[in-house]
């Protein structure tokens, strides 16, 4: 995993020990939870100025942590400013980047929250002015649409207040760079995610400074809605936001459809694209069906009836198209005994050393972070801050029973009023393990903690690929599913998505030209003279 370098010289704000502790915990869970993290297009970054972060938030906690993970500099991410009063907590959030906030309806006392917000969105706004950068979720709340809700207006009050503080400051203008957040399935464990950094939105220029008040309230609310809505569309682009769940499942499943495709048409094999290229095809898809349902809705109707049949026969069959695209011609022993070495190679490790090491070193903080939440939750704590003190309770916890297991284990092992060290003393091999240095004992039974529950859940990741394999080739040999009309089915579909892909520019082709800020793909696509450059779907 390749983590981008932070960015140097005055104009970015110091990073100090507390951020970089709480970010390699963020990149040490996010590279637990997801077997492949792909960063892509970082170097759309700009090199000097405040930057505003904003993403679409489909998947709670992970999202801001994979972004804190994930993104270079010293991030800063709004919380709600009761956090900053709790003891130790509300220095630890502060030291990893947090900055408080009070929303009205979070106060009885409706008229003072508005004027202390105010004034909390102004130091969050100082702070990208001085060249910070910021992590905004612009809908105001996580959720499980298919499409990005409303956008709300904070992040383009808070652009304009940093724009407006950078230029009399001196500074270098503050930018927003949408993020693209994608994951295969964001709440199971070892799954793929990607994070895509957009293009640097432009805007007009911020309102000049007025004598009437009211007449500058009016030009900034003018400024701020019209960002907002610029906002919208450039969440719905980066993350390829569909109107319903259906039609952004059939874009992924079409997807795998062209990517196979063009694999045999150039002669090369059909290898697993990274997540990055994944969301790259399901991009060009998703352009080229909506320019294509517009300019020949006859043609993109029969498409989809004819796609959507074909899948409902897969699923009828519980295979999925990657199955119909990657059966060999020949099902050979060999290759079947590869997938069942494969499977009981994992599972041996699973059920040795590994796994009864992550359960020792994990299992007891686990129940005591479960525990803690259960509490809370019993004592009303809020809910918008229920995922919060899980990660802080875990980053406590955790260590602490590393510590705990560690120092007692170092005991048994070199103690000579320990039983176990008497055991060992009685062989001549593992006597050698009662001389080691006991600082050394701890520091390797300390790391190896948390590495054995990173490669348990590698190997089981690799235990559930080898099953499905298992299962395909179970379903390979059996002739009642009909494969050959079903490779016929979808290789006629999948020419014909290929053939009307060619026709087009789209996203990823040299020729392609990003839409300007606030508008979607569809915009700047259009239908070429030449056949198409090549380009991986």
């Amino acid at each position: 995993m390749r983590w981008p370098k932070d960015p140097q010289g005055d104009g970015h704000p110091r990073i100090n020990r507390i951020y970089r502790w709480v970010r390699r915990m963020s990149r040490s869970l996010v590279s637990i939870w997801f077997r492949e993290i792909n960063i892509v297009d970082d170097e759309n970054l700009p090199q000097e100025g405040g930057i505003i972060f904003i993403a679409w938030h489909p998947s709670g906690l992970i999202d801001p942590m994979l972004m804190h993970a994930s993104l270079p500099g010293r991030l800063s991410m709004i919380a709600k400013h009761t956090l900053f009063k709790i003891p130790l907590l509300g220095r630890l959030i502060r030291g990893a980047g947090a900055v408080p906030i009070e929303r009205a309806q979070d106060s009885d006392d409706v008229e003072g929250a508005k004027a202390r917000n105010r004034d909390q969105l102004d130091n969050v706004a100082s702070v990208v002015a001085d060249g910070g950068r910021l992590i905004i979720f612009p809908e105001g709340t996580t959720h499980t649409e298919s499409s990005v809700k409303r956008a709300r207006s904070g992040a383009a009050r808070i652009l304009l207040a940093a724009r407006r503080k950078a230029l009399v400051e001196g500074q270098a203008e503050p930018q927003l760079v949408p993020i693209g957040l994608h994951y295969s399935e964001s709440h199971t464990f070892r799954e793929r995610a990607a994070v895509i950094v957009e293009r640097i939105m432009k805007f007009a220029p911020i309102p000049d400074l007025v004598e009437n008040p009211e007449e500058q309230d009016e030009m900034d609310r003018e400024w701020v809605s019209e960002v907002t809505s610029l906002i919208g569309v450039e969440l719905n682009r980066a993350s390829l936001s569909k109107t319903t769940w259906r039609e952004r499942t059939l874009i992924w499943k079409a997807r795998s459809l062209a990517y196979a495709e063009k694999a045999r048409q150039s002669g090369g094999k059909l290898i697993k694209p990274s997540y990055a290229e994944s969301v790259m095809g399901a991009r060009r898809v998703r352009a080229g069906w909506e320019y294509l349902a517009e300019h020949d809705p006859s043609l993109t109707g029969k498409l989809v009836e004819d796609c959507e049949h074909h899948f409902e026969q897969l699923e009828e069959r519980n295979i999925t198209p990657i199955d119909v695209d990657a059966r060999p011609e020949n099902l050979t022993r060999k290759d079947s005994a590869k997938v069942m070495f494969s499977w009981l190679w994992a599972g041996v490790w699973m059920l040795g050393l590994i796994t009864w090491s992550a359960v020792f070193g994990n299992l007891v903080p686990y129940r005591g972070n479960a525990t803690a939440v259960k509490l809370m939750k019993k004592r009303g704590a809020d809910q918008s801050i229920i995922g919060t003190l899980k990660v802080l309770t875990a980053v406590i916890f955790f260590p602490l029973w590393w510590i705990i297991a560690s120092a007692a284990l170092t005991w048994m092992l070199l103690a000579t009023a320990s039983p176990v060290n008497e055991i060992l003393v009685k062989h001549w091999l593992l006597e050698l393990l009662t001389f080691l240095p006991p600082l050394l004992v701890f520091s390797l039974l300390f790391i190896w903690w948390p590495a054995s529950a990173k490669l348990h859940l590698r190997l089981y990741a690799r235990l559930v690929i080898s099953s499905r394999a298992m299962r395909r080739w179970k379903a390979w040999k059996d002739d009642e599913y009909n494969w050959d009309l079903l490779v016929k089915q979808q290789r006629q579909l999948a020419g014909r998505l290929v053939g009307l892909g060619e026709g087009l520019v789209l996203p990823g082709d040299p020729d392609w030209v990003d839409p300007p800020t606030g508008s979607d793909d569809v915009v700047s696509v259009k239908k070429r003279s030449t056949p198409a450059p090549s380009v991986n779907s």
